[in-house]
């Protein structure tokens, strides 16, 4: 089953990382009934899935994943209609997580190594997927034109997005000093890229050294990057270009939590006595 899925996923050109979160959360439901995937009955799957949102607590994503998961290997053997059984996911309309410019400064300068002052300072400056940073090479990074080629990333699709003088400064830096082969960032194997595992903790370990209080994550510096550029002013048809969003919708989240000059959230008791005279 395992081999038949990542056919189907390759052949399709999906995104391998799909494989692995389906594969993992489809064989923990196997595992936990002692059974093959195919002979898990509906009762089963539902009881499964009861339990994980009622007792377990888990991601989301997690769930989500799950569901998927099974749809995707339902409908891959000719059995829809179980695929169609399987319960909904309603899309949760949480906002961003977005730091401040002040507090963006503070965890840049947090880390001890070079590396990931770069790699962090880089992630944000050009709005990075945590897969199009890992992904990232040398020979992606254009000094003279000062643009970064974003190869191949979701949807499949390039884009150039701008790179900034600050970045262009420091990867400099970072060449000289790390002499990393090939990537922009090596991992802990010579000549490997670095792994989401080791962004990661590149990040968790600078927000350590600061008194940022937010539930922040790698993805938190591209909802930064978006909701600063429209702070300043760029439009929205821009940022969604510079993002790769297929669809503007998904940018228009932004307007939600942009503090734009033009229409800065207040109370209105702020201004209720800004002009009144005293009696």
């Amino acid at each position: 089953m395992y081999r038949q899925l990542l056919t189907n996923i390759r052949l399709n050109a999906q995104s391998e990382s799909r494989l692995g979160n389906y594969g993992k959360c489809i064989a923990k439901l196997s595992l936990y009934f002692g059974c093959r995937p195919l002979e898990l009955t509906d009762h089963q799957i539902n009881d499964y899935l009861l339990m994980l949102r009622d007792h377990q607590n888990p991601s989301m994503s997690y769930f989500k994943h799950t569901v998927y998961g099974l749809r995707y290997v339902f409908r891959l053997v000719g059995r829809e209609d179980k695929a169609i059984r399987l319960p909904s996911i309603k899309r949760v309309k949480d906002l961003p997580v977005v730091l401040s410019k002040p507090e963006c400064r503070v965890l840049f300068k947090a880390p001890k190594l070079l590396k990931h002052r770069v790699l962090l300072c880089l992630i944000y400056s050009a709005g990075l997927r945590i897969s199009e940073v890992m992904n990232l090479k040398q020979a992606d990074i254009d000094f003279d034109r000062m643009q970064i080629h974003i190869r191949c990333s979701k949807y499949k699709k390039d884009r150039y997005v701008p790179l900034s003088s600050y970045i262009a400064q420091g990867l400099k830096k970072h060449y000289s000093s790390n002499q990393p082969k090939e990537w922009v960032f090596n991992g802990k194997v010579y000549g490997s890229p670095l792994s989401k595992r080791g962004i990661g903790w590149a990040l968790r370990s600078a927000l350590k050294k600061t008194r940022i209080q937010k539930k922040v994550c790698v993805h938190t510096l591209r909802h930064s990057y978006a909701t600063h550029l429209l702070e300043d002013g760029l439009d929205l048809y821009s940022i969604q270009k510079l993002l790769g969003h297929e669809h503007m919708e998904t940018t228009l989240v932004y307007l939600h939590v942009a503090q734009t000059l033009q229409k800065r959230a207040h109370s209105p008791l702020d201004t209720l006595y800004e002009h009144a005279t005293q009696a």
